[in-house]
């Protein structure tokens, strides 16, 4: 099951029942949760992963010498897991005039888990179980926070109405999504019939109900820190510091295998910028080509790039 998203995932282990129905609502308008693969942590609460920090060098040897015993150096690191979920409640008369009960209760809750999609790609891109949410995971922002001219992060140049650009090599050795160990049959998803409950309205009255709960369990997990990047610090209403094309190059060129595999993320305000360069006749590094049911999908030099509402316009100022 290497390198599976999420859905793919779910469709597998419960083809027939909801899982993959909630699966698939939680993707549906979510690119960064279509692309991720998804792994079982080797933890329950967190995922333990091992860095490589420096190669041994080797060494060349003459006839009748030998070589010195080598090591990898190596630091290990620790990648959080967060609860996120919701409550789900209906009228009972309402859902028991439905033709179709349960399938009604499910549409209804559809909203919730939707919406709890959202929190999911927010927390994704800016999530930090150090500070102010530590009961959240981590996501790629605080991973990539300072400017590194030489490494992976590159300041856009702008001061105001700021956004990123993250671009991330998805892999099961790179970066990739974990869900708890003792979850594996359902990827860390959790929908509980809870069944017909007594609720109280806003006036204090009551009133019997159905009450479901959902929730998923999961972390992003960072194998190897190359393969994210951030061009930070664009303004998003473009002009003098609007993307500039040459960070792109440089950043994909500084990632493994020259960025092969890599996904670009940016928001709505960005990427309605780029798909007018696309309709300059002088471009050559924009292309537009046919995706999945018609879908057009938007590239940079063959990299797919790809909108994520999640991402902010008003990021802090990178330094």
């Amino acid at each position: 099951m290497a390198n599976l998203t999420l859905l793919e995932l779910a469709k597998r282990l419960d083809p027939d029942g909801s899982l993959a129905v909630i699966a698939n609502v939680l993707t549906a308008d979510n690119p960064i949760l279509q692309d991720a693969p998804w792994a079982r942590a080797n933890d329950i609460f967190s995922n333990k992963v091992t860095r490589v920090a420096a190669l041994p060098a080797g060494a060349w040897r003459k006839l009748n010498e030998g070589y010195a015993t080598v090591k990898a150096l190596t630091v290990e690191a620790v990648d959080t897991i967060g609860f996120l979920g919701a409550y789900s409640e209906i009228d009972k008369a309402l859902t028991d005039a439905s033709p179709n009960p349960k399938q009604f209760r499910m549409s209804e809750a559809e909203l919730i888990i939707e919406g709890i999609s959202q929190t999911l790609a927010t927390a994704i891109f800016y999530g930090n179980s150090a500070t102010p949410t530590p009961e959240s995971m981590t996501g790629i922002a605080p991973r990539v926070a300072s400017l590194n001219t030489t490494g992976q992060v590159l300041d856009g140049g702008g001061s105001t109405n700021l956004t990123s650009i993250y671009i991330v090599q998805w892999g099961l050795g790179k970066v990739f999504m974990v869900y708890p160990r003792n979850m594996e049959k359902t990827v860390g998803i959790s929908h509980r019939d809870l069944g017909e409950v007594t609720l109280e309205d806003a006036a204090g009255a009551y009133y019997q109900g159905y009450r479901d709960m959902f929730e998923i369990r999961c972390g992003l997990s960072v194998r190897d820190e190359r393969c994210l990047g951030r061009i930070a610090n664009i303004d998003s209403t473009g002009g003098t510091y609007a993307v500039d094309e040459d960070d792109l190059i440089t950043l994909l060129n500084r990632m493994p295998q020259s960025g092969a595999g890599a996904t670009i993320y940016m928001n709505g305000a960005l990427k309605t910028q780029m798909e007018i360069i696309l309709k300059d006749k002088s471009n050559v590094n924009w292309t537009l080509t046919q995706g999945i049911e018609g879908v057009p999908i938007m590239r940079f030099r063959g990299v797919p790039v790809k909108k994520c509402d999640a991402i902010l316009n008003t990021e802090a100022v990178l330094t």
